[in-house]
């Protein structure tokens, strides 16, 4: 695409988005109230629910996972500026709820940023994504790189193990290059979860404290690994090199609409709506389905439901010959073309 043919279509497209983006405060106080109230009441009625019955107790961990993943969108949100129009208010509770959903603010928002401005450029990956490999590096991969891949892209390793992994361990360190505010973010994160953790262990036991956040900890990060892999990794996902890479072409093709349950798009604050919220992210997560609903444009992303998006488990690699995620079976015919490379 020429440089002019980018600049109409970044004009065009954000003719239609610029009328949603902004804060509404009324809306945002609105949504923190009926996000951390019901998720500070559940982890209270799941400690109660201990001396009924662990069942209840597990039973009770599925809508708690649900608000805690709610409360990472609004953490999210204010990374990006667009939860409420005053940058240190954004701040303030994107620290609280970073804090709630053991995610560092700054070092995440940094990532998440990065994420934005290289999703779909195959010359840029590496950084706030799912990483992928393409099928030619993946053949010319040495075999032990190759074995770690595979283990990283399984479903079971990624989702039940690596998710929970991922949030309690991994965001408790930095590494090499980090900046001196994301360094920071992490350090005060860790004191503040400490001293938070201290004191539910004081409050009611060790025993009790880890027999509600294990599966709060581990229902919520799974579930937004798993929106996050899926907005990102289906079958006809826009992957270019940098030269030919388009940021709004990214957006539109290399961003699912994920069309969930009212209950579980309301759960996932409208995250569902990833082309636009790549599109602009100063659009907060209550304004994305108007947005998407008002204009036609929209409508025509790639779309998966809860049944279609299962089809993304099997898909592991990108063929930039057929410009597709494939899975492990696709190697087959490149074997047979580059035997020396198997």
């Amino acid at each position: 695409m020429s440089t002019q043919a980018m600049q109409e279509m970044k004009q065009s497209l954000q003719k239609y988005l610029a009328p949603y983006q902004g804060a509404d405060r009324r809306r945002s106080v609105g949504q923190l109230a009926n996000t951390l109230i019901p998720y500070f009441a559940l982890w209270a009625l799941m400690f109660l629910s201990l001396k009924i019955s662990y069942w209840l107790t597990l039973l009770l961990a599925i809508p708690t996972a649900g608000f805690m993943v709610r409360t990472f969108i609004i953490f999210h949100d204010c990374g990006h500026g667009s939860f409420f129009a005053s940058k240190k208010a954004n701040e303030i509770v994107g620290i609280i709820t970073g804090i709630l959903t053991f995610t560092p603010w700054a070092r995440w928002w940094h990532d998440h940023a990065v994420h934005h401005a290289t999703a779909g450029d195959l010359d840029r990956r590496g950084v706030g994504d799912v990483y992928t490999m393409t099928v030619e590096e993946y053949l010319a991969a040495p075999w032990w790189k190759r074995a770690g891949y595979r283990l990283m892209r399984h479903p079971f390793n990624m989702f039940v193990i690596g998710a929970p992994i991922v949030f309690a361990v991994v965001q408790r360190f930095y590494g090499r290059g980090t900046g001196k505010r994301e360094k920071a973010s992490v350090w005060w994160t860790n004191l503040a979860l400490a001293g938070l953790i201290g004191l539910l262990i004081w409050a009611v036991g060790w025993k009790a404290y880890l027999m509600v956040q294990i599966p709060v900890l581990w229902l919520g990060t799974a579930s937004g690994v798993w929106l996050f892999y899926m907005q990102h990794q289906f079958e006809n996902v826009y992957w270019e090199r940098h030269d030919k890479w388009n940021f709004f072409e990214a957006g539109l093709k290399g961003c699912s609409y994920y069309k969930l349950p009212k209950v579980l798009q309301w759960f996932t604050g409208n995250i569902g709506f990833h082309h636009i919220h790549h599109m602009n992210a100063r659009i907060p997560n209550y304004r994305l389905e108007q947005c998407y609903r008002e204009n036609e444009v929209f409508q025509h992303a790639p779309t998966l439901t809860l049944r279609s998006s299962l089809r993304s488990l099997s898909l592991r690699l990108y063929d930039e010959q057929e410009k597709r995620m494939v899975g492990w079976e696709a190697l087959k015919k490149y074997r047979q073309k580059q035997p020396a490379a198997a």
